[in-house]
């Protein structure tokens, strides 16, 4: 089963949910593979207190030109959506590395064979960190600088899938905040996607859009409500109805949750009301799966 933690607005507490969510299913004796998919500030490492480790770099591809060989058509530029690609008077293809997708369409549409060579630039790396907490954190971290998260959140993804292919059990998913293709291919496939919001008016709004995707991928939607005691929690209630989701959790704001953070251990590890609270949400988590 793949469950997905996302959170339209940023800050919401989506990571904290979702570490406190990995732990907790782990200690109900359940396999689980956790990947970290806020590749432009992945912290689940740290909320986890541990540091990463077995680094793997992502390299994207790069069109090098022959210019040998090169008839200087034009096509590479003309079918180039990022315009990465552009052209001298004369017909002579240049490239801009940094806005390069690494699509191929310019070696695809090439009519002369090794015109186009075969390049690469690196634009990020995967971590693949034991935790002491009985399961495998798969993290995507972007190269300061790189424009382009996507080809990293696919290549975090799938190394993660590898993984969770040879243990079973729950994949789970952390997503950047917002509502963009990456956190559309981060959820992708879900089984679940819980929303973690709060109840501010930036919270409510963006608790709209990620309902909206879960609606549009078709994946059932649990709504946590994180610091329910400082807003109107109300709003997210009926927005929940509207788009046919559960409210299945709500966590009042904490020092305690706050404290755990910063010291880089998870809060349901204490024995505290805040503990309570993942533990029965992993216990619902485990329920919906069907005992996975």
């Amino acid at each position: 089963m793949q469950v997905a933690v996302s959170g339209g607005k940023g800050g919401t507490g989506k990571s904290t949910v979702a570490i406190n969510l990995a732990v907790a299913l782990r200690n109900l004796g359940v396999n689980l593979t956790m990947a970290d998919l806020d590749v432009e500030a992945p912290n689940d490492h740290l909320l986890l207190g541990v540091d990463l480790a077995n680094e793997e770099p992502v390299n994207q591809f790069m069109p090098r030109f022959d210019y040998s060989k090169c008839t200087k058509c034009r096509k590479c530029a003309e079918v180039c959506e990022e315009h990465a690609i552009i052209t001298l008077k004369d017909g002579t293809p240049f490239l801009m590395p940094t806005l390069c997708s690494g699509c191929r369409a310019c070696e695809i549409v090439c009519p002369v064979p090794g015109a186009i060579l075969e390049g690469s630039r690196l634009i990020g790396h995967i971590y693949v960190t034991e935790t002491p907490y009985g399961f495998t954190l798969v993290t995507g971290k972007l190269k300061e600088g790189e424009e382009r998260s996507m080809p990293l959140v696919v290549a975090a993804k799938r190394r993660a899938m590898e993984i969770h292919e040879k243990t079973g059990g729950i994949f789970l998913v952390d997503t950047a905040a917002g509502t963009g293709n990456t956190v559309s291919k981060a959820i992708e496939f879900s089984d679940l996607l819980i929303a973690v919001t709060e109840p501010t008016p930036l919270g409510i709004h963006d608790t709209e859009l990620i309902l909206e995707l879960g609606k549009l991928m078709e994946i059932p939607t649990w709504v946590v409500i994180n610091r329910a005691d400082l807003g109107e929690k109300g709003k997210v209630y009926e927005l929940a109805k509207k788009y046919g989701a559960e409210v299945v959790a709500e966590i009042p704001y904490s020092e305690k949750v706050v404290r755990s953070y910063v010291s880089g251990k998870p809060i349901v590890l204490s024995d505290s009301p805040e503990a309570e609270i993942f533990k029965a949400i992993a216990e619902r988590v485990l329920a919906f799966g069907g005992g996975e």
